[in-house]
């Protein structure tokens, strides 16, 4: 059992997220995927005819089935086995993205319903009937876990998240989320028949997956940079501020999208090898050249 402890402070900086993103969630969904179960045939389908020669390595590191939380800091944190990162980058590809805008859309309606009960009844009525596998004895959040411990909080806060492919283990705790850098804890939302069926049901285009990864305005800003241009021209191209543009440009950079050129009070925007791929929906078969896949978190 995990024992996460509250204090008055911890309870006043509890944060919401729609979820993780779609790297945490590829990685949690290929602990479904090799586990089988209530998984859908359809979807099951579905992925190992996108996956194409990488279905046979994927399907391999699902049996392993190494520890969630081991293959999740692996690619969050991209350590050494680039192996894995690979795996689960082309499994994210082929088994979240095709649907991640409806899954997206459906983890959102999930926050809000947090958001309606903390503000209806406050923020112990959310944490007591956050998921049934959870215990609320206040101060302290009891969570089903494979070791016996106890986690104080200490003021920093907690963000909480919901995950549609986290089905198996229904709660994972992390000591540290990647972007925000607070202790997170993620719950899985309930599956029912009917909505399960309605979001696996059609795969997008590649162009709606890049929009539901990046965000349509930065995919737009990517297809403008298909010829390199200045911020201002940047700006011109979306129908933004510069401000806007310089923004967008700059969460692009960060995730290894483009590269920035600066000549005095001009910079000049061209996509990477990286960018390129992912504007042809051509990304699993670069992973080499993707320095941080956790750069894609909850974009």
């Amino acid at each position: 059992m995990l024992r996460i402890h509250f204090t008055v402070e911890d309870l006043a900086r509890l944060r919401m997220a729609a979820t993780l993103g779609p790297v945490t969630e590829s990685v949690f969904a290929l602990d479904l995927f090799g586990r089988g179960g209530a998984v859908p045939g359809e979807w099951r389908k579905g992925v190992r005819e996108r996956m194409n020669g990488e279905a046979a390595h994927v399907e391999r590191l699902a049996r392993e089935r190494r520890p969630v939380e081991e293959l999740l800091d692996v690619v969050t944190h991209t350590r050494s086995d680039s192996q894995a990162i690979s795996a689960v980058l082309a499994f994210c590809q082929a088994a979240v993205l095709p649907y991640w805008g409806r899954v997206r859309g459906y983890l959102e309606l999930e926050r809000e319903t947090f958001g309606r009960i903390t503000i209806t009844n406050g923020v112990e009525c959310l944490l007591d009937t956050l998921h049934p596998k959870l215990m609320w004895n206040p101060p302290v959040l009891e969570v089903p876990h494979d070791t016996d411990r106890d986690v104080h909080l200490d003021g920093r806060g907690l963000l909480l998240s919901p995950s549609f492919f986290l089905q198996v283990k229904h709660c994972l705790f992390l000591d540290r989320e990647q972007e925000t850098g607070l202790p997170a804890l993620v719950v899985s939302v309930p599956w029912t028949p009917g909505v399960l069926t309605e979001l696996v049901a059609e795969p997008m285009t590649a162009d709606e997956a890049l929009g539901a990864l990046v965000g349509h305005t930065r995919a737009a800003a990517m297809q403008a940079l298909t010829n390199s241009c200045t911020t201002g021209v940047l700006s011109e191209r979306l129908g933004i501020s510069l401000a806007g543009a310089s923004k967008h440009a700059a969460v692009l950079r960060k995730a290894g999208l483009i590269t920035t050129a600066r000549n005095r009070n001009t910079a000049l925007h061209t996509l990477t090898s990286l960018g390129v791929a992912l504007l042809r929906g051509d990304w699993p078969r670069l992973p080499a050249q993707l320095q941080n896949p956790a750069s894609f978190q909850r974009s």
